[in-house]
């Protein structure tokens, strides 16, 4: 039976999934980088997973409120500034995803950009949506050679909603991303 880890960084954002012939545990990651990578760690540790699934919210520029995005590539804001140094600011969960032949029936492949902070003003984002934790997965799961995927709801538009209205938005995601995943399900 396949084991999967899903991820969510706050209790907002839990929705409660079924996936056939699978073993599902969750974990509350907290928000932010740092935080999200030890407990994922920790966790995989624990559980050895066969696939960390990770749910949760993104703002966008590109996209639109409500919109559900299935994210392969990812992408560090914070060190996209030190790639001249030598820094990793990409990884492409792509190859390891096909390589398992998990997730082929997840359709989309975005890119998410993760920074540790919420952005609020338009500014230049490589990648369809942000949030704070989704690299810092993607980097366990690749060294720990577990595949990664991330399963995000669009809650708001950089620089026209604030911090107050992710939070408004938390309950739609919960919801939707659960009607996302039960009708991936039934496909399955």
């Amino acid at each position: 039976m396949l084991k999967i880890l899903v991820t969510y960084a706050v209790q907002g954002e839990f929705a409660e999934i079924e996936i056939p012939d699978a073993q599902v545990y969750y974990l509350r990651t907290g928000i932010g980088k740092v935080k999200s990578a030890y407990h994922l760690t920790y966790a995989i540790h624990q559980i050895k997973p066969d696939l960390v699934i990770n749910m949760g919210t993104v703002g966008t520029l590109n996209h639109q409120v409500g919109d559900i995005l299935v994210c392969r590539r990812f992408v560090d804001r914070d060190m996209l500034s030190l790639t001249s140094l030598g820094l990793e600011s990409h990884i492409d969960c792509n190859e390891l995803l096909s390589r398992q032949e998990l997730c082929n029936h997840f359709k989309g492949n975005y890119v998410c950009n993760t920074g540790d902070s919420f952005l609020t003003e338009i500014t230049h984002v490589e990648g369809d949506v942000v949030d704070m934790e989704a690299y810092s997965q993607a980097f366990v799961c690749r060294e720990e050679k577990i595949p990664f995927i991330a399963v995000k709801y669009v809650t708001d538009v950089i620089g026209q909603n604030s911090v107050q209205v992710w939070e408004d938005k938390l309950a739609d995601a919960r919801i939707a991303l659960g009607n996302y995943f039960k009708v991936l399900s039934e496909q399955m």
